[in-house]
């Protein structure tokens, strides 16, 4: 804080409050900028709910869990980060459950009549089970609750 060279009053601007002289040097605003700010923080696009819902889509949810896991502001969070492992974890099974019931198919299909019945309520089978998880993983998500799948839940758990 300056002093008056006149009557040695505090100076808060160009002159003395006290005795009314102008400062000599470079008043106290002018003297140096001002510090720059902060940088902010990484802005967080979606809510985390809605971030924790958009990684069980139906196809899309392994690559949208990967991408939640990467990205900044919500790499941090454990609860986004438990749903994208988990995501992750249960595209993996049902990849690996889409090709069973595909080598299965391509075994049973010489069968007349039976075979192709067979193949194609496995994979109709497949293919809801597959959507109806996925839409009570996006519910439970949104809600902001924890639905721990058997085998992948205990995993992602670990993972976060």
């Amino acid at each position: 804080m300056p002093f008056c060279s006149n009557c040695g009053a505090e100076v808060q601007g160009s002159f003395c409050a006290k005795c009314g002289a102008p400062m000599a040097g470079p008043s106290r605003e002018t003297a140096a900028p001002p510090p720059p700010p902060p940088p902010a923080p990484a802005a967080q696009v979606v809510a985390d709910n809605v971030a924790s819902l958009l990684c069980y889509l139906p196809w899309l949810g392994a690559l949208i869990g990967i991408l939640t896991l990467v990205m900044e502001p919500y790499s941090h969070n454990r609860t986004i980060r438990f749903h994208a492992w988990q995501s992750i974890g249960m595209n993996v099974g049902f990849l690996i459950i889409f090709i069973t019931v595909s080598v299965i198919s391509v075994a049973i299909l010489p069968i007349p009549f039976v075979g192709p019945a067979i193949s194609i309520l496995l994979h109709l089978a497949d293919f809801l089970g597959y959507v109806f998880l996925c839409l009570m993983l996006m519910y439970k998500a949104y809600n902001n609750e924890r639905w721990v799948l058997p085998v992948i839940g205990p995993l992602a758990e670990k993972q976060v």
